[in-house]
C-alpha cells in the first residue's frame, strides 16, 4: 500500500506539474487576448488572467517538490505540499469563481467603457490606442453604429468624420459624412461583449478544472505523510 501510495502521489505530481504549465499557457493567452478590452471596460473586475499566471508559476515549481517529496517519503515536505494544493485549491476557485460572476457585468461595463473612450477620443492617447486597436480587431466601429463618432466630440471637431481604424479599406474613408459601405457595419458593444464573455467562461472552466483536480493531490498527500515510517523522520523511538 505504501509504494502505491508512493507512485499514486508521484504520477499526480507529474498530472500538477502539466497542469501548472497549462495554467500559465491559459493565464499569458488570457492575459494578452483580453488585457486590452478588459482596459476598455468601466467596471472594476477581479484580474483572473493574472491569479492564473501567479499560480501557475508557484504550481510549476511545488510539482517538483511534491515529486520530491513522494520519492523521498519526507513528511515535512509531503505536509507542506498538501498545505499549498489548499492554497492553490483556493486560488484556482478564486480564479474561476471570478471570471463567471464577472462575465454577468461585462455588457454594462463595456457599454459604459466604451462610451467613455469614444467621448475621450483625441484627449487620452491611451484610451485612444486601445479602442482603435479593438474596432480593427473585431471589425467593429463605435459603440452600437458608426452615427455615434458623427455626434461624438471628435466628430465634430472633425465635421462629422470617424476614425481610419473604422473604415474597412486601409486608404481611409473620412469623407463627411462617410459612405455607411465603406465602414465596419456592426458597433463594438456587442462584438466585444460576446468575444471577451465567451473567452471568461473558458478560463473559468479550465480554473475550476484544475483547482478540484488538487483535492486528490491533497488526499494522497496527507495520506502518504500519515503512512510514513517512524524511523525515516529522523526521530528516535523511546526505549
Amino acid at each position: 500500500t505504501m509504494a502505491l501510495l508512493k507512485l499514486s502521489l508521484m504520477a499526480f505530481s507529474f498530472v500538477f506539474w502539466a497542469a501548472g504549465l497549462t495554467m500559465l499557457i491559459i493565464g499569458l493567452w488570457a492575459k494578452m487576448s483580453l488585457g486590452t478590452y478588459l482596459a476598455l471596460s468601466a467596471s472594476d473586475y477581479p484580474s483572473a488572467p493574472a491569479i492564473l499566471l501567479a499560480t501557475g508559476v508557484a504550481v510549476i515549481i511545488w510539482g517538483f517538490l511534491g515529486c520530491f517529496g513522494a520519492a523521498t517519503e519526507h513528511r515535512g515536505l509531503l505536509r507542506a505540499y498538501s498545505a499549498f494544493l489548499a492554497v492553490v485549491l483556493a486560488a484556482g476557485l478564486a480564479a474561476g469563481l471570478s471570471a463567471l460572476l464577472y462575465r454577468r457585468t461585462v455588457a454594462q461595463g463595456f457599454q459604459q467603457g466604451l462610451r467613455r473612450a469614444l467621448l475621450a477620443y483625441g484627449q487620452d492617447d491611451g484610451l485612444a490606442d486601445a479602442l482603435d486597436a479593438l474596432q480593427r480587431a473585431l471589425s467593429c466601429c463605435g459603440v452600437e453604429s458608426y452615427r455615434d463618432w458623427l455626434a461624438s466630440p471628435w466628430g465634430l471637431e472633425q465635421n462629422g468624420s470617424v476614425p481610419l481604424s473604422c473604415c474597412r479599406a486601409r486608404r481611409g474613408c473620412q469623407r463627411s459624412p462617410p459612405s455607411a459601405l465603406s465602414l465596419h457595419p456592426d458597433g463594438c458593444f456587442g462584438a466585444v461583449s460576446a468575444f471577451v464573455g465567451s473567452n471568461m467562461f473558458y478560463v473559468a472552466t479550465a480554473a475550476l478544472g484544475l483547482a478540484l483536480l488538487q483535492l486528490i493531490g491533497i488526499v494522497l498527500a496527507c495520506l502518504l505523510s500519515a503512512r510514513v515510517p517512524a524511523h525515516l523522520l529522523g526521530s528516535t523511538t523511546p526505549r
